[in-house]
């Protein structure tokens, strides 16, 4: 699959957030695993999520609740995945950034979250920081292996930390170092 990796920008909201609803749709479903840590849904993004996008995006890296998106257009200009990093709220871990991401189901297998991961470490790179770090559900093997190829290591992993469909769901805590 032929893709192009860019800077998101306000004006692709509406198509980041319409891509992000069928994610959000897509979670748990028919067996697949969970990469949310939420229910799924059919109702699109919520609204606080829709807020933390739009106003992370208009918020300069460095300063408290900033986020950086890139999107992965495949041949026809559909989002086919993203990634974003975005600010830690505590003061003394700004040396430090959180991953997050997903690939259209179409998209995956074919290294289009390789790259999109590539994307993000090199950035946050070359912005000065020192540790990527991400969380990822227990179960989600996928985005295990993909992460672990990429770099990250595993740091921690709580069990039963959240309970979605009346089912027990741990997370993995894992982290790039950079310096």
């Amino acid at each position: 699959m032929s893709i192009a990796i860019r800077v998101a920008v306000p004006a692709d909201l509406p198509a980041l957030f319409a891509y992000l609803g069928e994610q959000l749709a897509e979670n748990g479903r028919d067996g697949a695993p969970l990469f949310q840590a939420m229910e799924r849904t059919d109702a699109g993004v919520p609204p606080a999520m829709r807020e933390r996008f739009a106003s992370g995006m208009a918020t300069l890296p460095g300063q408290p609740l900033w986020r950086q998106v890139w999107i992965a257009l495949d041949e026809l200009g559909t989002i086919a995945g993203h990634v974003d990093l975005r600010g830690r709220t505590e003061p003394a871990a700004r040396h430090r950034t959180l991953l997050g991401m997903g690939v259209r189901h179409d998209a995956r297998r074919a290294g289009v979250g390789t790259q999109l991961v590539q994307t993000a470490l090199a950035w946050a790179r070359s912005t000065g920081f020192d540790w990527v770090d991400l969380e990822v559900l227990s179960q989600n093997q996928q985005a295990r292996a993909l992460y672990a190829r990429t770099g990250f290591r595993v740091t921690g992993e709580v069990a039963d930390l959240y309970r979605i469909g009346g089912v027990q769901i741990g997370a993995v805590q894992m982290s790039f170092r950079l310096a």
